[in-house]
């Protein structure tokens, strides 16, 4: 089971694993990730671009990787896109597996991909205007972890 999507609308962050549990009912393990647009610091919003011929069908090959990789029984990949406020949740990652270190690993897998080799700019709106936001040198060493192994 794979569910691929690309949101401009806001999302229910609990429905994926719910989703999962009823449709993998041999699952060991749901494991969950849910990211949001962080609230304070000065963030007024959170906007997303992505380039669309590249965005989906790179998303969707990510999914095929995990789920390959981890032997996995279910993956929900879900991201939003366009203008966002502090608390909304941007990314939910959702994966089934007979066991729970498949899942967990899954989830970092896929999070690690979308947070630096994926299709998404990203840019925070506070006082004093608009701030491109680039992937952090630990975000890129957390990626690289997983082209061995």
């Amino acid at each position: 089971m794979r569910d691929v999507r690309l949101l401009s609308a806001p999302f229910d962050p609990g429905a994926p694993g719910e989703e999962l549990a009823a449709r993998c009912p041999g699952a060991g393990a749901i494991t969950t990730f849910v990211g949001r647009v962080r609230a304070g610091g000065g963030v007024e919003a959170l906007e997303l671009q992505h380039y669309a011929p590249l965005t989906l069908p790179g998303m969707e090959a990510l999914a095929d990787s995990a789920l390959a990789r981890f032997g996995l029984m279910g993956l929900v990949l879900l991201h939003r896109v366009g203008r966002l406020a502090p608390g909304e949740p941007i990314v939910c990652v959702a994966a089934a597996a007979r066991h729970r270190r498949a899942a967990i690993e899954a989830v970092d897998y896929c999070m690690d991909h979308l947070k630096s080799a994926a299709w998404f700019w990203k840019r925070e709106k506070r006082g004093d205007g608009w701030h491109w936001i680039e992937p952090r040198a630990e975000d890129r060493r957390d990626l690289r972890r997983w082209a061995t192994g």
